[in-house]
C-alpha cells in the first residue's frame, strides 16, 4: 500500500465519462509537477460490472498504474450505490420506494454522465441494501474490487461513503419495512410496549406496523428517524467489512458535508458517527454553494475537527473553480464564490488548515465536459491546462508538503475556549416540531452561537453531548429535547465544576417527545435554580420581544421562557418585566439560563449588542481566552504539539488588516523565527501584526514563561 503523504493534497479525478482518455498521461504528469500527491476516483458499480460477473476494470487499472508511475497515491471511492442496469431489472422487487409509493428510476448523476444513480442522492441507491440478494451482489463487487487492487503500489485506501447522507423521503419498500420492524422488536421487546409508546392500540401483529409517512413530533417519527440513521450506518459498516475482509491493510476513509447541525435528523449527516468508523474523515465544503462569509469555512473545519475526536481529518472536497447555473448561486454576486480567484483558493485552503484540516482535495482536477455541472470547480481549465488558480493551489501543495513544515502540520488547534453542545435528540425533535412551519430555528441557533463567538475571536469547539467530560465551559444553544440520562450527565458535569450557559426550554420535551409538566423538565429546575412562570412558542414573532442586559436591548428569537429564581439569581428581564436570565451555583459549578434563543437572533440579525453579549460570556465564566486579538476581522488560532506552538492569523477581508495579539500560552512578544507562511508585507513584531488581504501569517512562538 502507498505511503500516506505528509499532507494529502490533490483532487477528485476520474469519473468514467471525464476526463478524456487521451489526456490522462499528461494530466498525471502535470499534477505531479505541481506538487499534487493524491487522486480520488469514482469506482462506480454501474460502470464496472457490465453484466452479472463480467467486470471491466481497464480504465481503473490505468488510473492506478499512472498514479504509481508519477508518484501519486490513490483513494478508491467505492460507489456501490450506483446500481447496474441489469441489477435494477433482476432485483426489481428491491427498488427504492418513496413515502408516497412511487418507485425510484435509475438516472444519470449531475456529477457523472453515467447511469445507475438515484434521484434521492447521497448514499441512497436505486436498490435497497436491505434486500439480501442486492447486498450479496454489492458485496461481490466490493470483494472483487478490493482483491484486485490489494497491494497495488499506488493504493492508499478506500472512501466508503461519498458525503455520508441519504434522502429522508425514500426507502419505504418491503425489505426496509421488515428491517424497521426487526429494529422495533429489539428496542421495545413486545408489541404491547411498542403500542403504549406510540399510542397505537390496535396492533394485532408486527406485520401491522408501517413506517410513518408524515413528519410530526411523535414517538413513531422519532423512531423512524433513528432507525434510518442506524440502518444506513450499518450499511456503511457493511461496506467497510467487505473491503477489509479482502484487504485487511487498506486505509478506510469517508467524507461528509459538515452537515451535523443542519442535516443530521432528516439526512443522517452525523459527522461524529461517520468519523468513528474510519481512520481519516473529511468533508465537502464548497463556498459557491455555501457563501463566502468569513465564518463559514472555519465553521466546517471546526465542526469536523470536533467530530473527528482527535483523528486526522481532510477538507476532502474544496472548490477550485467557478460554478455556473446551479440554484445555490443564482442572484449572488460574482465574487461570492461564483468565480473562484487565486486569492479565494489561498484563503479557503489556509482557513481549513488553520481550523485543523491536514489534507486538501479539490472536488475536480479539471471541469466536467458535460452535464449540468459542466465547467464547474476545476483548478485547471476545460482542457486540463494550468490556470492562475491551479498555480496558487500548487504553491500551497508544495508549501504544505515541504520538510520544513513537517512539525507545523503535526500540530493541532489547542482546545477551544468554549464548547458548543451538539445534541442529536434536540435536532431531531426540532426537525419534527418545525416541519410544517418550516422554521429553521435550530440551525440558526447553532450557527448563531458559533458566529457570536467567532465574531469575538473566541475559538468555539463543537462538542457532542456524549463528549462533555474534560471540558470547562459549554454553551447549549437549542436544548429543547433531552433524554433523562443526558440531563443527568449535564447535571453531574456542572456539579463537578463545569460552567454551563444554556438557552430557553432545556429538556422541555423528554422521552418520546412528550413535554414535561414541570419546567425546566427532567430535574433541570434544580440545576438552573429556577421555575418556569411563562412560556411562548411563537418563533415567527419572537423578535418582537427583547431582553434588557447591561445597557443593551437583546432581540429575542425562537421560544420565550420566563422564570422565577429559586436558588438562582436573576440577571436580566424581558421587556415585559419578567425574569429572562438567571445564574446559579450548583455544586462546584455554575450555570446561566437564558429565556430565549439569542443565538438564533444573532444569526438572523447580527448586531453589536448581541456580539458584546457573546463576547462577555467568557468574562462571566472567569476564563481568559487562549489568544487575545484586537481585530475581530482577523481570525487568530493557536496550534500546539507538546511544548511547541504556532500562531495562525487569517485575514478573509479584501484589504490588509492590522492589530495586536497576545496569548497566555505562547510568547507572542518574544523572538520568533522566520514565519512558516507569510504573504507580501506581512509582519508580526512585539504582538503587532499586519496580514495582507485574503492571506495568512503563520509563525512559531515560544511557550509563555
Amino acid at each position: 500500500m502507498a505511503k500516506l503523504p505528509q499532507v494529502p493534497f490533490g483532487a477528485v479525478y476520474f469519473r468514467k465519462s471525464n476526463p478524456p482518455q487521451q489526456d490522462w498521461e499528461r494530466d498525471y504528469k502535470t499534477a505531479a509537477e505541481d506538487g499534487l500527491n493524491v487522486f480520488r476516483h469514482w469506482f462506480m458499480w454501474s460502470a464496472i460490472e457490465r453484466a452479472p460477473g463480467k467486470f471491466d476494470w481497464d480504465d481503473y487499472d490505468r488510473q492506478l498504474d499512472l498514479a504509481a508511475k508519477h508518484g501519486i497515491v490513490t483513494i478508491i471511492a467505492e460507489l456501490s450505490q450506483t446500481t447496474p442496469d441489469w441489477a435494477v431489472r433482476k432485483f426489481a422487487d428491491a427498488r427504492q420506494v418513496l413515502y408516497d409509493g412511487r418507485v425510484h428510476p435509475s438516472i444519470q448523476s449531475p456529477s457523472s454522465a453515467t447511469g445507475g444513480f438515484s434521484h434521492s442522492g447521497g448514499g441512497t441507491g436505486t436498490l435497497t441494501l436491505n434486500a439480501p440478494e442486492v447486498r450479496a451482489a454489492a458485496q461481490n463487487f466490493l470483494t472483487t474490487m478490493a482483491r484486485r487492487y490489494k497491494g497495488h503500489p499506488a493504493l492508499l485506501g478506500y472512501d466508503v461513503w461519498n458525503e455520508c447522507n441519504y434522502s429522508p423521503y425514500t426507502d419505504y419498500g418491503p425489505y426496509t419495512v421488515a428491517a424497521f420492524r426487526d429494529w422495533l422488536k429489539r428496542k421495545y421487546g413486545t408489541l404491547d410496549d411498542l403500542a403504549r409508546a406510540w399510542h397505537r392500540y390496535s396492533y394485532a401483529d408486527w406485520e401491522d406496523i408501517e413506517p410513518p409517512t408524515q413528519f410530526m413530533p411523535y414517538c413513531e417519527c422519532l423512531d423512524w428517524l433513528r432507525f434510518k440513521q442506524d440502518n444506513h450506518y450499518e450499511q456503511m459498516q457493511f461496506r467497510i467489512d467487505a473491503i477489509r475482509a479482502a484487504d485487511p491493510d487498506a486505509m478506510i476513509v469517508a467524507h461528509g458535508t459538515a452537515g451535523s447541525v443542519t442535516q443530521l435528523a432528516q439526512r443522517g449527516s452525523d459527522d461524529w458517527r461517520a468519523a468513528s468508523k474510519v481512520e481519516t474523515y473529511g468533508y465537502t465544503w464548497v463556498s459557491a454553494r455555501k457563501g463566502t462569509e468569513p465564518w463559514k469555512n472555519f465553521f466546517a473545519a471546526d465542526l469536523v475537527r470536533g467530530a473527528a475526536r482527535g483523528k486526522s481529518f481532510w477538507h476532502a472536497e474544496r472548490q477550485g473553480g467557478p460554478l455556473w447555473m446551479q440554484p445555490q448561486v443564482l442572484g449572488r454576486d460574482k465574487d461570492d464564490g461564483r468565480v473562484a480567484t487565486p486569492e479565494d483558493i489561498r484563503l479557503w485552503s489556509l482557513s481549513s488548515f488553520a481550523g485543523g484540516a491536514r489534507g486538501m482535495m479539490n472536488l475536480r482536477f479539471r471541469p466536467l465536459l458535460d452535464g449540468p455541472l459542466f465547467g464547474a470547480f476545476g483548478s485547471y481549465d476545460m482542457a486540463g491546462h494550468r490556470t492562475p488558480r491551479s498555480d496558487m493551489a500548487a504553491s500551497i501543495a508544495r508549501w504544505a508538503n515541504a520538510q520544513k513544515q513537517a512539525d507545523l502540520m503535526k500540530a493541532a488547534p489547542v482546545t477551544g475556549d468554549i464548547g458548543i453542545i451538539m445534541a442529536p435528540e434536540a435536532q431531531g425533535f426540532a426537525f419534527l416540531l418545525n416541519y410544517n412551519g418550516k422554521f429553521d430555528t435550530y440551525s440558526a441557533a447553532m450557527w448563531g452561537a458559533y458566529r457570536g463567538f467567532f465574531d469575538n475571536n473566541i475559538q468555539a469547539d463543537w462538542v457532542h453531548i456524549d463528549d462533555i467530560e474534560g471540558r470547562n465551559i459549554l454553551y447549549f444553544p437549542y436544548p429543547i429535547m433531552l433524554l433523562p440520562d443526558q440531563a443527568e450527565k449535564i447535571t453531574n458535569w456542572v456539579r463537578a465544576g463545569g460552567v454551563l450557559i444554556c438557552e430557553a426550554c432545556p429538556g422541555y420535551f423528554g422521552p418520546g417527545g412528550r413535554a414535561g409538566t414541570k419546567q425546566p423538565n427532567l430535574g433541570l429546575d434544580t440545576l438552573f435554580g429556577v421555575e418556569e412562570v411563562d412560556v411562548e412558542f411563537m418563533p415567527d414573532i419572537a423578535d418582537r420581544n427583547s431582553i434588557s442586559h447591561r445597557g443593551h436591548e437583546l432581540t429575542c428569537a425562537g421560544f420565550r421562557q420566563a422564570y422565577r429564581a429559586t436558588s438562582g439569581t436573576a440577571l436580566a428581564n424581558f421587556d415585559t418585566g419578567q425574569t429572562a436570565i438567571v445564574e446559579n451555583r450548583f455544586g462546584a459549578g455554575r450555570t446561566m439560563l437564558i429565556g430565549s434563543h439569542l443565538s438564533a437572533s444573532y444569526h438572523y440579525h447580527p448586531n453589536d449588542g448581541l456580539r458584546t453579549f457573546f463576547g462577555n460570556l467568557l468574562t462571566w465564566a472567569g476564563h481568559e481566552p487562549a489568544v487575545n486579538n484586537s481585530n475581530s476581522r482577523v481570525q487568530a488560532r493557536l496550534h500546539g504539539d507538546g511544548d511547541r506552538f504556532w500562531l495562525w492569523l487569517v485575514n478573509p477581508e479584501r484589504v490588509a488588516q492590522e492589530g495586536r495579539v497576545s496569548s497566555l500560552i505562547a510568547d507572542v512578544g518574544g523572538a520568533q523565527p522566520e514565519p512558516a507562511w507569510c504573504g507580501a508585507d506581512s509582519q508580526l513584531s512585539q504582538g503587532l501584526y499586519r496580514v495582507p488581504a485574503q492571506d495568512a501569517l503563520v509563525v512559531e512562538l515560544p511557550p509563555a514563561e
